[in-house]
């Protein structure tokens, strides 16, 4: 019986990576009847493992955690080139810039730990696994959820062994989950046209994210063949979400979303801001290593409430995000998904 079969409502916790993802907040969307992942990216396999022991503490229904796929080192002089360009902001706020390294985010530690200490569903992003860690986390009871972008990926996802294909459109907030960390800022499918061609390529579930923040919008993605719809940014004013008061008033706004590679080296959407449209075009491919350079820059403009140098990562359909607790927002979700259009 698969996850998605046993869960009341259509509706998915997207993993929300880099602060808005809680305990609380996984918690209390599976509390609701939905399903909620709990993010690992950037934490230590320690703090995912006591970040997993404060979410049982707080609910038994089944839970996922999502895993970055680890890349390639970028070039460095590209990167040096870069952190010459960005010293300038540094020395006006009068901080340092971080050290613009290459890790894994300890790829091996949590796939260690979550063959110790399975979950219902472990998910991926920024590439497919390959088969024997598919297999070997199947073999502990978890489901195995792949993120992908494109109708190729799904169907390499598929031969891998995915029991579910998470199809992330170009709308979504957040870094694209493409499995190469080259592809133009121009490219990507909408999640509707990429739902329609996954469904007519491959035979797995499909989940839907990107730009869905409403019953209508579920239903939407559901009627294009979706077994459910994955939200995040919808769930970031909830009170339970870790989300910066700098980046909650941001997403209050109303400033359009653009697609970055500024903040992190990778591309990803965000609210526009002075950073993102100063820096966009001469930012490198390089990820983690940009993400690691800019981080004092950005956790200066949490501190001091600059939302001009802090990667406001939404939506497109942010503007449609409601201050609700996590619960009433899942009912209020699967209220208006079960009501007639």
């Amino acid at each position: 019986m698969r996850v998605l079969d046993l869960t009341r409502h259509p509706v998915v916790l997207a993993p929300l990576a880099g602060g808005p993802s809680t305990p609380e907040l996984t918690a209390a969307v599976a509390d609701a009847g939905a399903f909620a992942f709990l993010a690992a990216g950037y934490l230590t396999s320690e703090v995912l493992r006591e970040r997993l022991g404060a979410v049982r503490s707080l609910t038994t229904r089944p839970i996922g955690v999502n895993l970055f796929v680890p890349g390639r080192p970028a070039n460095r002089d590209a990167v040096a080139e870069y952190a010459e360009v960005l010293r300038a902001e540094a020395e006006h706020i009068g901080i340092s810039l971080g050290d613009p390294r290459f890790d894994d985010d300890e790829w091996d530690e949590k796939l260690e730990l979550l063959v110790e200490d399975p979950v219902d569903v472990v998910s991926f992003t920024f590439g497919c696994p390959p088969p024997a860690v598919i297999q070997r986390l199947r073999d502990r009871g978890s489901e195995i959820w792949v993120t992908i972008t494109t109708p190729q990926e799904a169907i390499a996802a598929e031969a891998a062994g995915a029991d579910v294909l998470v199809a992330q459109g170009s709308e979504a907030g957040g870094h694209r989950a493409t499995w190469s960390n080259h592809d133009p800022a121009i490219a990507g499918y909408g999640t509707l046209s990429l739902i329609q061609l996954v469904r007519r390529s491959c035979n797995a579930p499909v989940v839907a994210t990107g730009g869905i923040a409403t019953g209508d919008a579920i239903r939407a993605v559901l009627a294009a063949g979706a077994r459910a719809a994955a939200l995040g940014t919808a769930f970031m004013l909830c009170p339970e979400a870790g989300t910066t008061p700098v980046h909650r008033n941001a997403l209050m706004g109303s400033a359009p979303t653009a697609l970055t590679r500024a903040f992190t080296g990778r591309l990803a959407r965000g609210i526009r801001n002075r950073f993102l449209d100063t820096y966009s075009d001469i930012a490198p491919t390089a990820y983690p290593e940009i993400h690691y350079l800019t981080a004092p820059l950005r956790q200066a403009g949490r501190t001091n409430a600059d939302p001009d140098v802090v990667n406001l990562w939404a939506g497109q359909a942010y503007q449609l995000a409601k201050e609700l607790p996590a619960a009433e927002l899942v009912q209020q979700l699967a209220a208006d998904v079960a009501a007639s259009p």
